[in-house]
This record gives structure tokens, sequence and C-alpha cells, in this order.
């Protein structure tokens, strides 16, 4: 993989355009975070002792920082930054050779690696009018002013104690002290998307700051805990509560591609060191995935609009990215049995799918329905 002539940055401008093609549609939304790899040894280009959410705690590790493109459609990973530590590599001359980092790279931030990833992706024309993420990247003024330079609206998460300005007042407070002192009438129960079991059911509210009637505090309250987290919005024209939540909830989805491209494909599975070679590696991993997911949303571009009614009667859900991958494992190796035999069992196991989901989206409208009338 090092010593093969081809071009990982090529390749990765590649994947972007094919899923842009494949699963781009309006609301657009490219979410930004990172994942940990953990690994042995020092030798391993930009490995250190670092925290990473993989392991939730510091460990001996890469961190890559991801880019993904999600949509009502799908969603894929479109690019990737490695995150090189300023003291340990960057001001190393003789371990950035031995691990082939190019003279050209130097120290950036994870939100400054971030921003590079969103800008060539709007720059290859990407229709994207949203960028979301959390805290490491919201924290970020930087990020924050570029994205509304380049007049793109987000919606990035934020700790509890971020100050704000509100009604123009010159003295900040903290998000979650503007928290509790919202009434009661400000907060409305909206869904963040759907998840295994169903409509994931929040309670927002929302808050102009500043002196832009576009930005916002966007305060999440959680149901059964009553945890509350927070996010800063802007956005170049006025948008309803609705669409900061829509995008808020997205940001999850990201998750989704890590754990399927580790799962599936084997993001992180492998004990290569030099620069280019995990450059590679990861590209290709990115691929895979895109491409399975442009072929589970090409037979079915019109999803169903109800949650609590995805599918209808004994229909089975749509192929997935697994059933797909499953499928192709099956043809391209030595199948033990028929293809009818197999195409029987998928349609057998999608229906029971189908039909597993309807139960747990019937049994989350019913509990949603017994809360609301008991609040009332």
């Amino acid at each position: 993989m090092r010593y093969a002539r081809w071009d990982a940055d090529a390749v990765r401008d590649d994947i972007r355009a094919y899923a842009v093609e494949h699963l781009g549609t309006e609301g657009a939304v490219l979410i930004v975070d990172e994942t940990g790899f953990v690994k042995k040894g020092r030798a391993s280009a930009g490995v250190q002792r670092q925290y990473t959410g993989t392991a939730g705690r510091i460990e001996n590790s890469q961190v890559g920082v991801f880019l993904a493109y999600a949509t009502s459609r799908g969603r894929a990973l479109i690019d990737r930054r490695l995150y090189l530590p300023e003291l340990s590599w960057c001001t190393d001359p003789e371990r950035r050779r031995m691990a082939g980092i190019p003279d050209e790279t130097e120290f950036a931030t994870k939100p400054r690696l971030a921003w590079e990833m969103i800008a060539a992706a709007l720059d290859s024309g990407a229709p994207a009018p949203w960028v979301t993420g959390d805290e490491a990247y919201g924290q970020d003024p930087r990020l924050r002013a570029a994205l509304e330079a380049r007049g793109t609206g987000y919606v990035l998460a934020v700790a509890c104690s971020t100050r704000v300005r509100i009604n123009s007042g010159r003295t900040p407070i903290r998000a979650d002290t503007l928290a509790a002192r919202l009434p009661a009438t400000a907060w409305q129960r909206h869904s963040a998307g759907s998840g295994a079991k169903g409509p994931r059911h929040y309670d927002w509210a929302w808050s102009h700051i500043g002196t832009d009637e576009h930005r916002h505090l966007l305060i999440r309250r959680n149901r059964t805990t009553g945890e509350l987290a927070f996010c800063l919005c802007w956005s170049p024209a006025e948008v309803p509560l609705a669409e900061l939540v829509r995008v808020a909830g997205i940001r999850w989805s990201i998750e989704e591609c890590f754990q399927a491209a580790k799962g599936q494909v084997g993001l992180d599975h492998y004990q290569v060191r030099n620069w280019t070679s995990r450059h590679r590696h990861i590209t290709l991993a990115m691929l895979a995935p895109a491409f399975l997911t442009a072929l589970a949303a090409d037979p079915a571009p019109q999803r169903p609009v109800d949650p609590l009614h995805p599918t209808r009667g004994s229909d089975p859900i749509t192929l997935t990215v697994p059933e797909i991958r499953h499928l192709l494992a099956a043809v391209l190796t030595a199948p033990a049995v028929t293809a009818g035999r197999l195409l029987h069992w998928s349609h057998w196991r999608r229906r029971h799918q189908a039909t597993a989901r309807r139960s747990h989206y019937r049994r989350r409208s019913c509990w949603t329905d017994h809360e609301t009338a008991l609040e009332y």
C-alpha cells in the first residue's frame, strides 16, 4: 500500500463527488467529528498518549478528524485529516522523516482541520447549507466566523458555561443561566430524528442572542433526566426552530458512519505506520461504505414521511448497508446456497425487521402520548 502509485487525495475527491451525486438533496448537512485509533508503540504517524472518545480515556492512539455528508437519502464520510500533535511530532524532524510525514504538513488544531475539509467540500460545489459538530468545534470562534463569512449556517454544540448576550445587553450570561430563566411556555417538543426505537423526542427552546436576528442559542432538555445541552446557531436567513432541531439531530449520524466503517469495512483495522499508507487505508475504508450507501439509496429515493409508519403491511424494510454487504459477499464467494435461496432469506429478514420497527415505533408513540396526557 505504501509503494503503489496512486493518489489518495484524488480518490478522496472522487468519493466526495460520488456521495454528493448519489445522496445530495436539499437541506444537506456537513458534520465534523473525530475518532480515535488505539495503537501500540510510538512509530505510527501522529500517535501519542491522548484522550480518545473511542476508548473513553487517555490512550496511546492516533486521532482522525472526519467530515460526513448527511441528507435524507443517507450519510457517508467524505474527507479525513490525521491530527498531528505539535510538541511530540511537528517539532521532531527525525520522527517525521521516519513516519513519512510530508515537509509541508504543519501543525493544525482540530477545528482548523475541520475548516479545511468544510472549505474543500464547499469549493467543490457540494450543496450543503448547514454545518454541525460537537463542543470541540463549537467552542472555536474562528471556525464559527469562517462559516459566517462563507454564508454557511451552523448548529454547533457548546458547553453550558458558554457566555452569550441577550437583548443587546452588555454583560454576557452563562448559557445554563439563560435556560433557567426561560418560562415554561418557551419549551416545545420536537423529534431530533428517528432512532432504532422510534422518534427521539426532546424539549427544545431557543433564544435570540447578540444583535443578529439570525443568531440563536438552542437548548435541548432531556424529558426524563432534565439534562440540558446547548448549541450556538447562525443562519444567513430566518429559519424556524424545527429546522435547527433537524440539523442538531443529524449530528449523531456521523457516529453511525464510524460504527459502520469500523464494523463493516475495517476503518480501524490496519497495522501500517507510514503517513501515506495510513491515508490510503482510511480512504479505501471510506470508499466502500459510500458505495454501499449509494446502492441502498438509489432504489428507494423516496423515504417514508411518517416516522410511525415507515413500512406498510408485510413489506420489508429497504436494503441497508449491512444487508447489501452481506449479499455482495455471498455473491462474490462460493455460495453455500442458491441465489434464489439467498434472496429469499434477505426478504425474510427485512420483512421481520420491518415488523419489529413498527412495533418499536408504536410502543414509543404510545408512551409519548401517555406522557403528554399526564402533563396536561
